[in-house]
């Protein structure tokens, strides 16, 4: 290559001077670039240091802590009186692919494909807070100070703890898990039945994997949670949607329809996005299929903590008494999402295969914050901490609750507003769900459509009347009012 070339390349070589990465990092990495590329050639004669920096500019120790980058990695070869040259090591490059050439990213593989796939479909928060995001619990009631405080405390007696930890999580987080699950849910369980998680969704996925084979059938509520369908995707499970009533899940139609099903998801506390709850008669019917078809019931309870009319609802593991119940927690709605910390309750035939697939996945959850979370809850912050945001979201429910009955009453009809952080409303009028999301994105505020939920290959009886799933509880009261103004605005057409 003639030397004016070779000057051209180097004086082109991009280099970012007042940035924070320090500029012998910058030339190493644009004169490995160009060797990769095939700019500069294997054999090809670098000019001395000097020379290369007045071409450039910069200092010769710069060039010179670059150089030995590059020969220290086998891109470059060089000694004292010889010259520094691209290392004959380095094959030459192929000539680039064209971004639309067919067949030339290796493919997935069929379940790579399956998993990549499965969560398509799952809305994710974008964006800063506003009306009338679903599935954030108020934050800024968290007492951040007195969780910074416990954290820092154990930062401070690093033990035998801070290595690698048991993969059912840390043992007296799970022993108070145990005592406020009794006392609260009437679950029934034992420390060693329960194993914790990173969030809600990685219990499902495991559910989902070891409990499924592919091409095994699971019942999944219609319209639910599209979070939980999509590891039971991935799996390879065959889905079937079971439509959901007033009762919540329709029982006798999955008997009917699907009777092999080796496993069924529900959220019988409050029914994720209808709000309802499933009736004892459903509850015992479920049970006893599951019990005679040696199936699986997965029991998500999310949300139960905040019920506003009374007691919260018993759990349907305490009827269980076939052993076929696995119960699903999260801290997500109750602390704050950014935590990752859920757990799963398991039969005590299951949970030492859960303990070992959890392993497997990621070896244990974070151990700083399940230690921090158990000085939480042992000091009492834990119940305050609910107790405090229970009557806060009753309040911005009740808000919720009169705004759309005094100023959107002709344009909607609120579904079950008993319990959760959200509440759905239905069209009165003709409205189509997502040109109504889409204006509402316009206005600057969030609007889930129930459609968002339902499954594409539901069948009629899986229909849901048209209407929105509003969040309410990480919502403030002059946002809601604004969020309840415009949506009027779009309803009717302004």
């Amino acid at each position: 290559m003639p030397a004016s070339h070779l000057h051209q390349i180097i004086a082109a070589l991009p280099l970012q001077r007042g940035a924070s990465e320090p500029l012998f990092r910058q030339l190493y990495a644009a004169i490995k670039a160009a060797i990769l590329d095939g700019r500069m050639s294997p054999g090809m004669q670098l000019p001395p240091t000097r020379e290369f920096c007045r071409l450039l500019a910069v200092s010769r120790q710069t060039v010179l802590n670059a150089y030995a980058l590059l020969t220290a990695e086998g891109y470059l070869d060089g000694a004292v009186g010889r010259g520094t040259f691209v290392s004959v090591e380095v094959p030459m490059a192929a000539p680039p692919a064209r971004a639309d050439a067919p067949g030339l990213l290796r493919p997935l593989s069929a379940r790579g494909q399956g998993v990549v796939a499965a969560m398509r479909q799952v809305a994710i928060h974008r964006g800063p807070l506003r009306a009338f995001r679903v599935g954030m619990p108020r934050i800024d009631h968290f007492p951040f100070d007195v969780w910074n405080r416990l954290e820092a405390r154990r930062w401070r007696r690093p033990d035998h703890h801070f290595g690698y930890s048991d993969p059912a999580g840390f043992l007296p987080l799970r022993e108070l898990l145990c005592v406020y699950l009794k006392a609260s849910r009437g679950v029934r369980c034992a420390p060693q039945q329960i194993v914790i998680t990173s969030g809600s969704q990685q219990a499902l996925f495991l559910l989902s994997t070891i409990l499924l084979a592919p091409g095994d059938s699971a019942w999944m509520e219609s319209p639910g949670y599209r979070g939980a369908s999509g590891p039971l995707r991935a799996a390879g499970a065959r889905v079937f949607p079971v439509p959901v009533d007033a009762q919540g899940l329709d029982v006798a139609y999955g008997v009917a329809h699907c009777p092999q099903a080796k496993l069924a998801y529900v959220t019988p506390s409050h029914q994720m996005p209808l709000g309802v709850s499933m009736s004892l008669p459903r509850r015992l019917a479920l049970l006893a299929w599951a019990a005679q078809n040696k199936a699986w019931l997965v029991e998500d309870d999310y949300d139960s903590e905040y019920r506003y009319t009374g007691a919260p609802l018993a759990s349907l593991q305490s009827l269980d008494r076939a052993a076929c119940v696995v119960y699903v927690g999260t801290l997500s709605k109750v602390l704050f999402p950014g935590l990752r910390l859920g757990y799963m309750v398991a039969p005590p035939a299951l949970a030492e295969a859960l303990v070992q697939a959890k392993a497997v996945m990621d070896r244990h959850t974070a151990i700083v914050p399940q230690m921090a979370l158990a000085d939480f809850i042992a000091e009492g912050h834990f119940g305050r901490h609910i107790r405090r945001t229970r009557d806060s979201n009753a309040e911005r429910r009740d808000l919720l609750v009169r705004g759309i009955a005094r100023e959107l009453g002709d344009q909607l009809a609120c579904g079950p507003a008993d319990s959760g952080l959200e509440l759905c409303a239905y069209f009165r009028a003709g409205h189509d769900e997502e040109t109504v999301s889409r204006a509402g994105l316009a206005r600057g505020i969030e609007l889930r459509p129930l459609g968002h939920y339902a499954d594409p290959a539901a069948g009629p009886e899986c229909v849901t009347p048209p209407g929105l799933l509003l969040g309410f509880a990480a919502i403030p009261p002059a946002e809601m009012a604004h969020g309840l103004q415009e949506l009027g605005r779009i309803l009717r057409g302004r």
